[in-house]
């Protein structure tokens, strides 16, 4: 049974978390019982609340989808039906109807499905299924909420005379209306409606030749509004059938209202199931959005939380396209307390906060963003001590509230305890307020709690160092630029870098000196003597970084490496195969030029033969019956070799014909040409003679004709001989 106060649920921001679980319910009971979410008292229901949410979110990647759960409240409607003599409109019996077919539906649903969801199912079960709500509506009640015209035989007998009336009306009006329009009694617009009835727009000056009922006039004055006498007689019919109607629908309602009445604890229980759904569909859509995921929740007393997200900073860092960077941490009866120590804006409280919020969402029902192998056991109690503890209420000091704070804790402290307290011992002279912050943490350690603490205080890391099952950790910071890495450091306490952050920030370094001889040099070299343990610490974090990096290059090129060596080595066999092939049949062209020859010379058919049919003999000995799948996966090797030898022959042939274009391309010294010189077109055959050159043309003399062309286009043949 775990206890949280209401501070710590503040502390932690867990109701910023419900109200993101609550946006993500489809019902307005379901968002306010998702706002109401407490940790569970036992682990039954706690882990049943868990699994039911995680099947929820795996309905997200399976085929088969949850059907829809939503519902409109009918809890006045209930309340109201639950009253002796009470009735119930046709429309609150229709949202009745809808929230039993929902359930029903659901029901079924799951009981088909309960290998996929046997956690829903098994609260599926707990309500009753029925189809008589639905049915017994259905009698009466339309899907659009009106009641039917054979919901009884009267109101359908009642309903035939109101639509024979209705004709009545239409007919006599439509004859009252032909009638005075040609007797030019009526406005242009010659009718309206007037209190829901087809009135007359009779021009003013006409109203007494008009025979009938005025009904009202326009705002000029200028029409009166009159029912014709006729349509009148049956409009008084219409109003006592329509009277008739609505006492036999009440009739009807009350006789429906006695009979759902017997099911309003069973409409409570519909409601109250699909409210659950709804909640755990909430947490499910939460869930997803985080990345979240149900840890192993085990007896033995470790919380291991691996790659764990702060699940508020994380969706604001998701929203705006930043990084969030996840820590890893673990407090086991071997290591119960961790001390946090470091400059500040390098993530300890956050770290705090992760660790507890992570829990307590997960003793709610949640499921939380860590790694899968993650793990941890049920706390009884959740205690903390973060962020601004001024008590305005109580008129207490900072340092006052904090100590009434301890106070709270010594009391409640147990080996089912985990603390959490921000800048531990601050808010008080720093040697008296650390020695007392010292004497709580050696109590909460005695009393085997778990814990993490942040702080500045030397004496805390020294003690965190003592105890055997406490341990100092820091927030990593670049040791060049002091930039926080935001990574989780055990087994080292931080340095506050308090003169290196003040010098990065211009403070000048006459001043710093001045402030470091203010202080016991001891001190100073202990800081210093931690800055450098974890400057050392992150060049070698980094270099761990770069060797794992290179480590996982160097495996994918060996893979690669023996993949290509793997191609090489089939290759080089399916080569040897064709080769040999080949070879055998050169053979057996040469023997066979042998045999040719032979029979050339002597003529012999018999001895032909049976050469022939020795050589085919020896040829067959070798060979081994294939099987049919054999040969043809010999025949897909045999054309995927050659296929690869072709294409190898081509490009060979590419490259040398390649070549011999660049050979040719190398250009050659071009010669001065001069008249008289035979010469021809670069990328033609016909020679001629050059005739004469002015300035960059030249005539050259074909024989039959003379053509004018480039001086460079020309190439020279045969030199004028001198």
């Amino acid at each position: 049974m775990i206890t949280i106060t209401e501070k710590t649920l503040k502390d932690l921001e867990f109701y910023t978390v419900l109200e993101s679980v609550s946006a993500s319910c489809t019902t307005e009971p379901g968002q306010e019982k998702a706002l109401l979410i407490t940790p569970f008292k036992n682990k039954e229901e706690l882990m049943r609340s868990l699994l039911q949410t995680s099947e929820y979110v795996s309905s997200f990647d399976n085929n088969n989808a949850l059907p829809n759960h939503g519902f409109e409240p009918i809890t006045n409607e209930v309340k109201f039906l639950a009253i002796e003599d009470s009735y119930l409109e046709a429309s609150a019996f229709r949202k009745i109807a809808n929230v039993s077919d929902t359930v029903n539906t659901l029901v079924k649903f799951l009981e088909k499905f309960n290998d996929y969801y046997p956690n829903l199912n098994a609260r599926a079960e707990e309500v009753e299924y029925t189809k008589e709500i639905l049915k017994n509506i259905d009698k009466i009640v339309d899907k659009y909420g009106e009641i039917k015209d054979d919901a009884s035989p009267e109101l359908a007998s009642i309903r035939r005379e109101m639509a024979f009336v209705k004709g009545k009306i239409n007919q006599s009006f439509a004859a009252a209306l032909t009638q005075y329009n040609g007797m030019g009694y009526l406005d242009d617009i010659r009718e309206s409606v007037v209190e829901n009835r087809r009135v007359l727009a009779v021009l003013a000056m006409y109203r007494r030749k008009v025979k009938g009922s005025i009904l009202g006039s326009s705002k000029t004055g200028s029409i009166t509004y009159i029912e014709p006498e006729a349509t009148l007689r049956f409009s008084r019919e219409l109003n006592n059938y329509e009277y008739e109607e609505k006492e036999e629908i009440k009739r009807i309602l009350k006789q429906l209202s006695n009979v759902i009445r017997p099911f309003v604890p069973l409409l409570y229980d519909y409601q109250e199931f699909l409210t659950d759904i709804d909640v755990v569909s909430g947490k499910a859509k939460y869930a997803k959005r985080i990345n979240g995921l149900l840890p192993t929740i085990t007896d033995e007393k470790r919380l291991y939380f691996r790659e764990a997200f702060h699940p508020i900073l994380y969706s604001n860092n998701k929203r705006k396209g930043e990084v969030t960077y996840p820590q890893t941490i673990e407090l086991t009866q071997e290591n119960r307390i961790i001390v946090i120590s470091g400059p500040n804006a390098g993530g300890k409280s956050i770290t705090l906060k992760t660790i507890g919020l992570l829990q307590l969402m997960l003793q709610c029902g949640l499921l939380i963003p860590v790694h899968e192998r993650s793990e941890t056991f049920l706390l009884d109690r959740i205690m903390t001590d973060i962020g601004d503890n001024q008590s305005i209420e109580n008129h207490l000091s900072t340092y006052s509230y904090r100590l009434k704070n301890m106070n709270y804790f010594l009391k409640k402290c147990n080996d089912r305890t985990l603390f959490l307290i921000d800048e531990f011992g601050t808010g008080s002279d720093p040697e008296l307020g650390g020695a007392l912050a010292e004497i709580f943490l050696e109590e909460f350690y005695h009393r085997e709690a778990f814990g993490i603490i942040t702080t500045h205080y030397t004496n805390l890391k020294i003690l965190a160092n003592e105890l055997p099952y406490a341990t100092n950790a820091n927030m990593l910071f670049d040791e060049k630029s002091l930039e926080p890495m935001y990574k989780l450091i055990l087994g080292q306490a931080g340095s506050s870098f308090t003169f290196e952050v003040a010098q990065k920030n211009g403070i000048p370094y006459g001043l710093i000196n001045r402030a470091k001889k203010k202080i016991e040099g001891s001190k100073v070299r202990f800081d210093k003597t931690i800055a450098t343990l974890q400057k050392e610490r992150s060049k070698l974090e980094k270099t761990s970084q770069n060797l794992k990096e290179e480590e996982i290059r160097a495996r994918e090129e060996g893979k690669k490496m023996e993949n290509i060596n793997t191609k090489i080595q089939q290759k080089l066999e399916s080569y040897q195969e064709l080769y040999d092939a080949n070879q055998r049949l050169i053979y057996m062209g040469q023997k066979l030029d042998d045999i040719s020859e032979k029979y050339f010379n002597n003529k012999n058919k018999k001895e032909l033969i049976g050469e022939f049919l020795k050589m085919v003999e020896i040829e067959n000995s070798k060979r081994r019956k294939a099987t049919p799948k054999e040969k043809k996966q010999k025949e897909i090797v045999q054309k995927q070799v050659i296929a690869e030898v072709q294409v190898k022959v081509e490009e060979i042939r590419k490259e040398k014909k390649e070549k011999k274009l660049k050979e040719k391309a190398v250009e050659k010294p071009k010669a001065i040409l001069k008249v008289g010189d035979r010469v021809r077109m670069v990328d033609g055959k016909s020679v001629g003679t050059l005739d004469a050159i002015e300035k960059n043309k030249a005539t050259v003399n074909y024989g039959i004709f003379t053509s004018k062309v480039d001086l460079d286009s020309l190439e020279l043949v045969e030199a004028v001989r001198k």
